[in-house]
């Protein structure tokens, strides 16, 4: 049987510092996605990478010293690292400085070109490296900086660059919107490009002379000019699944499936939702099928920085915990999936992962997971298996489960609100029905209670299976194999 194909990618994170838990949150949050469509039957290709591109990443390696190239290859490596600590499963990470990546995005150039959409002026406008994007003076502050990045300085930038005609697009996006109803999730991030769009758009420059910016791709058929990084950078959405050389893989997972997914913050969503959608307008490619927005992280009420000393790294998180699971990665995953909101902005703070972790699953799913399996080995054994007491209304039904709808929104948060309403509820049925009192005077009625919560538990192991992937399976390894936890899946913290 043909699987449909499946396409999600994350946004490519600047690699000039390493991975922080705002990144760690959109990887996890598709990562959850991918796993729960190949669940549910769905061919998935996952990708992620790195922007390795742009005057941001060539002056910080020249404040640090370093030969550029060997600068970027070696943050590069450190968000690699991320597929084996959060255990995630990736299908591809690509770097923008790929030989295969550098040719896409050339070739793009040239069909944007071709069909009249780039030409070239002389302009000054204002720049804010740190986004990497031109500001106009309503987008700066009263102090005239970014907003997002205060403590950069706007530069003036003037020079002859070539250009994309912006201001073609904007009837032909808002038809496109129109159309596609749900095309950026949430609504009001929708609502926002919309409104942006409507405003009118802005050719925008998509080259910097080589002489003063001399890290990127070379602009094809003029030496002196090097792409923009974000013209460069959001091809890999396309090279990635082989364009333009590999047609059939191309349409398999960009065509044939009505389109790809992308996760990104919400800083982006100009930049994913309208102007990358523009760019595969002007070489007459599909667009894209969702583009799926989160909040920002706070840290304790305030915005995470490294002055400030609040940035919270994903691979202190799980050192923090590895001394009391053997499931660390696993800890992050939930309280990025669990604690912060799907597409507002959420806090956290070292402390609230502890209060979570203790709450959520020391005493919720681990002491859970002990009781019943303390009382499944003890009422039953080879000769006596519990599948027998499951009556009608019990009986374990396979994946998917019940909030596929809450999938389709990418409500993740709310999927696993509702899984843990369950854990909650199998506590109380303990409570209430007291199978561990009864086994000496009722013995099939207490043996009935612990095959109704094996029964749950086993499907909830499924139901977490793409959030909580090795609790998932070690869960549902101790109910198969009828057996108590060597230790607990959730010990005790110190602190």
């Amino acid at each position: 049987m043909n699987k449909k194909p499946f396409y999600i990618t994350t946004t490519l994170p600047y690699v000039n510092a390493d991975p922080h838990v705002g990144f760690a949150m959109e990887i996890i949050r598709a990562d959850a996605v991918a796993r729960y469509r190949r669940l549910s039957g769905n061919e998935v290709f996952f990708n992620t990478g790195t922007d390795e591109h742009g005057a941001k990443l060539l002056n910080d390696a020249r404040a640090a010293g370093r030969d550029v190239k060997d600068y970027v290859d070696e943050y590069a490596a450190r968000f690699r690292l991320l597929k084996d600590k959060l255990n995630l499963s990736i299908d591809n990470f690509i770097r923008t400085t790929n030989p295969h990546h550098e040719m896409a995005a050339q070739e793009f150039w040239r069909l944007c070109d071709k069909n009249g959409y780039i030409y070239k002026k002389n302009y000054e406008i204002k720049y804010c490296v740190g986004c990497e994007l031109e500001k106009t003076e309503s987008e700066l502050n009263e102090n005239g900086c970014c907003p997002i990045h205060p403590n950069k300085e706007i530069e003036i930038i003037s020079e002859e660059n070539y250009f994309f005609k912006f201001s073609a697009f904007q009837k032909p996006l808002l038809e496109f919107y129109e159309k596609s109803p749900d095309f950026v999730i949430p609504d009001f991030r929708f609502n926002e490009i919309k409104s942006f769009v409507s405003r009118g758009l802005q050719d925008f420059s998509i080259s910097r002379l080589k002489s003063k910016m001399p890290w990127g791709i070379e602009v094809p058929g003029d030496p002196e000019h090097v792409m923009y990084v974000w013209f460069d950078a959001l091809v890999n959405y396309i090279s990635a699944i082989g364009w333009p050389d590999d047609v059939e893989k191309f349409n398999k997972w960009h065509v044939g499936n009505g389109g790809m997914v992308q996760y990104c913050g919400k800083d982006n969503n100009r930049q994913q939702s309208a102007m990358w959608q523009a760019m595969l307008m002007a070489a007459g490619l599909p667009q894209s099928r969702h583009i799926v927005i989160n909040g920002f992280i706070q840290s304790g009420g305030q915005k995470m920085s490294k002055s400030l000393g609040n940035v919270i790294s994903p691979f202190d998180v799980i050192d923090e915990f590895k001394n009391v699971t053997d499931f660390p990665e696993d800890v992050l995953r939930f309280v990025l999936l669990h604690d912060i909101p799907s597409f507002e902005d959420g806090d956290l703070t070292m402390e609230s992962i502890k209060k979570s972790y203790r709450a959520n699953l020391q005493d919720g799913l681990g002491n859970l997971v002990s009781r019943v399996m303390k009382m499944a080995t003890t009422y039953f054994d080879t000769n006596v298996k519990w599948e027998e007491y499951i009556g009608d209304n019990n009986v374990f039904h396979n994946y998917p489960g019940e909030w596929d709808k809450a999938y389709d929104i990418f409500d993740l948060k709310l999927v696993v609100e509702n899984i843990w309403k369950k854990v909650r509820a199998l506590d109380v049925y303990i409570q209430t029905n007291e199978p561990y009192k009864k086994i000496k005077s009722n013995e099939t009625s207490a043996r009935k209670d612990v095959a109704y919560l094996l029964s749950h538990l086993l499907r909830t192991s499924y139901e977490l299976e793409p959030f909580l992937p090795k609790t998932s399976l070690a869960v549902r390894e101790l109910i198969r194999e009828n057996k108590m936890p060597e230790k607990p899946l959730f010990a005790r913290l110190n602190v």
